[in-house]
């Protein structure tokens, strides 16, 4: 595990009775993979509070509405459920703005943040997440929705414009989605982890993307996909050098993402592995991939 060094040194004194210490941070990360039929139905009640989240959005967005407004209409949403403030990682210091809403170019914007987008935040001082920026007819505005219920992580990414998308755009977007549904048939078949990778970063290359998959030179982060849990961060990762499968009642949010300098495109679903293939536990197809406001 990982804290800072003063941290460390208390815990080392106050325990140093018990002899000598081991990392099981490990050991406890494995059993987190596997998630109880118990767990299943928190993931899937917070998949159902992030719809509300998203309803939310659609509410109130629109040409001229900032990313804050927007994001405080599904955090109204999402409070009221019985969200608890926070969002557990486990890198450390990693932390996380749970509505992620990037209007236009703010969705280029890099962040310290670990992920294809990070939003341009309220201030220099929380620089995640929405900000001042405002919708813009015409321009891709993408949100990505975590909920915890009961502490379980559920994510969700999907496009909004003002007016029409662009067919460029909307090309891309198709793409992702394209993308997305290999990975998921890939995890499905109980292929690797690292294979379901292979798969989507080689489509992204057949189709131009590889300077723009999840970020752009050199902010590209190096996934397609993230397991899900108690925390955002958890394992396994839909990455190179993740030679295992997603195990059956494994939770992974897989969220392939395009990025330019007009802002970032994408989606997002979080599944669940079962006996019987992979179930959705957010929106899926009952929600479109694009939600055009009236301009």
């Amino acid at each position: 595990g990982k804290m800072p060094h003063d941290r460390w040194q208390y815990f080392s004194r106050r325990m140093s009775n018990l002899g000598e210490m081991q990392d099981a941070t490990y050991l406890m990360y494995g059993l987190r993979e596997t998630k109880s039929a118990w767990e299943l139905e928190m993931l899937r009640e917070s998949g159902r509070i992030n719809r509300e989240m998203f309803e939310a959005v659609r509410e109130v967005g629109g040409e001229g509405r900032s990313e804050l407004e927007m994001a405080a209409a599904a955090d109204e949403v999402s409070r009221a459920a019985g969200f608890g403030g926070r969002i557990r990682m486990r890198r450390w210091p990693m932390d996380c703005d749970r509505v992620v809403i990037a209007a236009g170019r703010s969705g280029a914007v890099p962040s310290y943040f670990d992920s294809a987008i990070g939003g341009l935040g309220a201030s220099p001082i929380s620089s995640l997440g929405a900000g001042h920026a405002k919708v813009v007819a015409g321009e891709p505005v993408i949100v990505d929705i975590v909920h915890l219920h009961r502490g379980y992580v559920s994510d969700c990414t999907r496009m909004f414009c003002a007016g029409r998308l662009d067919e460029e755009s909307m090309s891309k977007l198709n793409d992702m989605a394209e993308i997305r549904d290999s990975v998921v048939a890939s995890l499905g078949r109980g292929e690797y982890c690292s294979e379901a990778w292979r798969i989507g970063s080689a489509m992204a290359d057949e189709m131009g993307y590889s300077e723009h998959l999840m970020g752009m030179p050199p902010e590209q982060a190096v996934f397609l996909g993230h397991s899900v849990g108690l925390e955002l961060d958890e394992t396994p990762v839909i990455a190179d050098r993740f030679d295992r499968e997603l195990p059956i009642g494994g939770t992974m949010a897989i969220e392939p993402k395009v990025i330019y300098d007009s802002g970032a495109i994408g989606t997002e679903d979080t599944f669940a592995r079962t006996p019987d293939g992979m179930e959705c536990l957010t929106m899926g197809d009952s929600w479109d991939l694009l939600t055009e406001w009236d301009s």
